[in-house]
C-alpha cells in the first residue's frame, strides 16, 4: 500500500525516481525499493516524503491514491479550447449582426429622406378645414420636423459604427 502510493504520487507530481531521490537526500535505488515494497522509509523519511509531496503521512500510509493522469489534463484543456472557439465564433457573429445593424439603419434612414424629398411636404396643401386632415398633417409635419433635425446625427452615428465594426467582419 504505501509503495503504491510512494509511486502514485510521485508520477502524478511528475517527479522521476531520480529527482525524488536528490529531494530526499537518497540514492534512486532507495526510491525503486521503497515503491517495489522490498523495504519502507522510517518515521523521519515518510515526513520529508510527504513534505516533498505536500501530502499528509497519513495518506502515504493510507488507502490507494488515484493517479491524476495527465490524459485528464489534456481533456480539460481540449474542453477549455472549444469552449473559447465558441465564444470567439459568438463574439465574431455578433459583431457582423451589429454591422449589418448599423448598414440597415443607415439605409432606412436614407431611403425616409429620399422618401419625404420626393414628397415636398404634402401636407403644407392639405384642406384643414376637416378635423381627420389636420391631425393626419400635423402628425406628419411633427414627424418630418423630427425626423429632419434626429435623423442626420443618427446616420453619422450609424456610419462611425459601420466604419468601426468594419475590420471585425
Amino acid at each position: 500500500m504505501l509503495n503504491e502510493n510512494i509511486k502514485t504520487i510521485r508520477k502524478s507530481k511528475g517527479l522521476s525516481q531520480e529527482e525524488l531521490a536528490i529531494k530526499l537526500n537518497v540514492v534512486r535505488q532507495t526510491i525503486s525499493k521503497w515503491e517495489q515494497g522490498l523495504s519502507v522509509p522510517d518515521a523521519d523519511m515518510l515526513i520529508s516524503i510527504s513534505e516533498v509531496f505536500e501530502t499528509p503521512v497519513s495518506t502515504l500510509l493510507g488507502e490507494t491514491v488515484v493517479e491524476t493522469k495527465a490524459d485528464d489534463l489534456r481533456a480539460i484543456s481540449e474542453k477549455l479550447e472549444v469552449i473559447n472557439l465558441q465564444l470567439a465564433h459568438r463574439k465574431a457573429t455578433r459583431q457582423k449582426a451589429i454591422h449589418w445593424l448599423f448598414i440597415l439603419l443607415c439605409t432606412v434612414i436614407v431611403a425616409v429622406f429620399a422618401v419625404l424629398i420626393a414628397l415636398n411636404s404634402p401636407y403644407l396643401g392639405w384642406d384643414y378645414s376637416q378635423p381627420e386632415t389636420t391631425v393626419i398633417g400635423v402628425m406628419f409635419h411633427a414627424f418630418e420636423w423630427l425626423f429632419v433635425r434626429i435623423a442626420p446625427l443618427v446616420l453619422m452615428g450609424s456610419i462611425v459604427g459601420v466604419c468601426l465594426t468594419w475590420k471585425k467582419v
